[in-house]
């Protein structure tokens, strides 16, 4: 038996899995690192941070497993998106912290850009909205804010790059400076059609391309891990955003097929086949991860606050003491008692786009209690996904397709079931949940397997893709619109 090692960094934790060729888990280990919030809606990672957390659960994983590093035939890495790294070309060492994706700080940019009438350019190149969630604005940013660091850009003396290029030039100890199509996708600086970066929209923001990665499909040759620096000499075969990694790892290959993860947002991704279709109701075109010559295209929407507002019970309000005892707490009442909670710690995204909102609960009563408040809490994650699915149905029947009739799940919180009933009630719409739950980690995994051939194509991964439970909408039609009609005039209250 082969072994893959999938390196997963996401936005609060740091985690690597080791699978079997077969998809199963054979060792993982996962590490949280701190959260910086230096002003109201900025959010910040030290970039060391990332780098150690993700260094050290790889080791623990070798550590603890009795595998043969011989028999481990390559690596995937996944990452979360649009988070912002520019660092030092000669010495490695970054100029400021990462500013991740939830970060708001870029919104004047943004205005001025639209002010311009770039909307549509960048629509149409990109796929995107003008919003501070990716990563362009982020390195104008970071340019006009650390002194001397638009005259290092303009010589050639810095580098930018998303978390999955941060990791390989560790990784590699800087021989490699290369990102793939998913991630480029996300950076607001990228056309996705030509599959090249953009040299007018790097004009407008003034970044020199100089600061760019090249630009790789998902399944390709990224570099080879120094051995100095992890053991042993692997080939980096598989990189791709974590939701796209996600959408590999569901094994959603097929147009009309559709996933949702809940980690610390929810990201709902359709497959729309080799053509990006533009959204009437406020999703995005994004590329899908690639293997072999054809890119893929989705439609995507993105809630900003999902598993997070359960961290926000435990931290902020003290409500839990771990996030898995909010499924028990909400249980402990058979509904919300009329409570609806916003989370907009950080803004609205799809299909809503409000950068500046702020996050309300509505409906308290003095019967309320803080079991109601949690209900309320896991029905908010389920209800921004509910949107996001009537909004991607609309689109699909647009475009001469059909609206979703099956989700498929993966993330941290889709193991929380009363959710997943929540989610199938909402949406009206079967919640399909897999054996292997970890998808946004195989995803890269089957890439750098199909890479270093230890797949031969998709209709191999296809048939280990295996079902753990489905969950039945069990509510009518009215009880669900009647729900979202709530949700949809808290939602209005906050503009």
């Amino acid at each position: 038996m082969s072994y893959l090692i999938a390196l997963d960094q996401g936005t609060t934790s740091s985690r690597a899995i080791l699978f079997k060729d077969n998809g199963d888990i054979a060792a993982s280990a996962q590490q949280e690192f701190e959260q910086i919030f230096p002003n109201p809606g900025w959010v910040e990672h030290d970039p060391f941070a990332i780098w150690n957390t993700q260094l050290a659960v790889l080791a623990k994983v070798l550590g603890t497993s009795d595998i043969n590093p011989s028999d481990i035939a390559g690596v995937g890495i996944t990452n979360q998106r649009e988070t912002t790294l520019v660092w030092h070309r000669r010495t490695g060492q970054p100029i400021y912290n990462a500013i991740v994706w939830q970060d708001r700080r870029t919104t004047s940019i943004c205005d001025g850009l639209r002010d311009k009438g770039l909307l549509d350019t960048v629509r149409s190149k990109t796929g995107l909205l003008l919003d501070p969630y990716f990563s362009g604005t982020k390195i104008r940013w970071i340019l006009d804010h650390v002194d001397g660091a638009q005259a290092l850009a303009d010589q050639g003396d810095l580098v930018f790059g998303t978390v999955d290029t941060w990791l390989i030039w560790q990784l590699t100890s800087g021989k490699r400076h290369v990102t793939d199509v998913s991630n480029a996708a996300r950076t607001m600086l990228f056309n996705i059609h030509t599959g090249q970066w953009d040299d007018s929209l790097l004009a407008e923001l003034n970044i020199p391309r100089s600061m760019l990665p090249e630009v790789l499909a998902s399944s390709a040759e990224f570099g080879f891990t120094d051995a100095n620096i992890v053991g042993h000499r692997w080939p980096i075969g598989g990189v791709a955003g974590d939701q796209q990694s996600a959408v590999f790892g569901q094994t959603c290959f097929e147009p009309g097929q559709a996933k949702n993860t809940y980690g610390t947002g929810c990201f709902m991704l359709m497959h729309t086949g080799d053509q990006g279709l533009a959204s009437a109701n406020g999703l995005i075109t994004t590329r899908l991860a690639q293997w072999g010559a054809t890119p893929s295209y989705a439609l995507e929407g993105s809630v900003f606050m999902g598993g997070a507002v359960v961290q926000w019970l435990r931290d902020g309000l003290g409500a839990i003491d771990a996030s898995a005892d909010v499924q028990a707490l909400a249980s402990s009442v058979p509904d919300s008692g009329g409570v609806i909670m916003v989370p907009a710690f950080t803004g609205l995204g799809a299909p809503y786009w409000l950068p500046d909102a702020q996050g309300s609960i509505t409906g308290l009563s003095r019967g309320t209690t803080m079991a109601h408040i949690a209900r309320a809490a896991l029905e908010s994650i389920a209800l921004q996904s509910t949107a996001l699915l009537q909004a991607m149905s609309k689109d699909a029947l647009c475009h001469g397709g059909q609206a979703v009739t099956e989700l498929r799940v993966d993330g941290g919180a889709c193991v929380n079931d009363l959710l997943m009933q929540m989610q199938a009630d909402l949406a009206g719409v079967s919640v399909v949940r897999p054996q292997v739950v970890e998808t946004t980690a195989l995803g890269a995994a089957y890439l750098a397997g199909l890479h270093v051939g230890i797949y031969q194509d998709l209709n191999q991964l296809k048939s280990q893709w295996r079902v753990q439970r489905v969950f039945e909408p069990q509510w009518s039609t009215d009880q669900a619109q009647a729900k979202m009609a709530q949700w949809e005039r808290a939602v209005a209250a906050l503009t």
